[in-house]
């Protein structure tokens, strides 16, 4: 089996910022909403914050405004952003998602990105199996805008465990690629861990470890 992040590992960006925005963007969400966030992504963009603190924050108003909107209404805008943006991905990833997938390996992707686009942007690229963050439907397919058993998405060690067991997999020669230290307890159970553009912490985790580190920059592809 092979255990892909998503977001900054294939994707090159984050799946929920195309979708909040999209949201805003077609009136789905109020405009306000950016004022949840946009202080952060400035202050990231600028060198002063943190990515992290940017997304939670994208989060809490991804959270916030779901509410009330409809099941048909996400799923379109889903649409859209994966067809504008499915080819926005790495190379290397790409390209071994490509090479996994001639070997037979069973393909799996875990992200805190809403499940609804994980499952359409996965789908392009041949997964087997997308674990994402579950949005509570409400009467008449509307979001409540709670999540569905948060504390297992949280952990993607415990989602790996939950897949092999379900799908009958093995670790044996398994990979595993993700690029934050969120990725870490999953990145310990594989045969063979790949670092790819990683923050300082799994970085860090990496060299004390011996993991493969890889890194995507322009058209040049190497390790550290």
């Amino acid at each position: 089996m092979a255990i892909f992040d998503v977001d900054g590992t294939i994707f090159r960006s984050s799946l929920i910022i195309e979708l909040v925005e999209i949201m805003i963007e077609r009136g789905y969400f109020p405009k306000e909403a950016e004022k949840l966030y946009k202080k952060k992504e400035e202050l990231w963009r600028n060198r002063k914050g943190s990515y992290e603190d940017y997304i939670n924050a994208l989060v809490v108003s991804f959270v916030t405004h779901i509410k009330g909107v409809s099941f048909s209404d996400f799923n379109a805008m889903v649409k859209v952003v994966t067809e504008n943006h499915k080819h926005r991905v790495y190379r290397y990833t790409r390209d071994l998602i490509q090479d996994l997938k001639k070997k037979k390996y069973f393909l799996l992707a875990i992200s805190q990105s809403p499940k609804g686009i994980l499952d359409d942007f996965c789908k392009y690229y041949g997964f087997d199996k997308v674990y994402g963050r579950f949005y509570e439907l409400g009467p008449s397919d509307r979001f409540t805008g709670k999540v569905v058993d948060e504390h297992l998405i949280s952990n993607k060690a415990n989602i790996v465990k939950r897949a092999i067991k379900k799908e009958g997999l093995t670790l044996d020669g398994s990979v595993g690629v993700g690029d934050t230290d969120g990725d870490i307890s999953f990145l310990e159970l594989v045969g063979t861990p790949i670092c790819f553009n990683p923050n300082s912490a799994l970085y860090r985790h990496a060299k004390r470890n011996g993991w493969k580190v890889v890194v995507e920059r322009k058209d040049v592809i190497y390790e550290l």
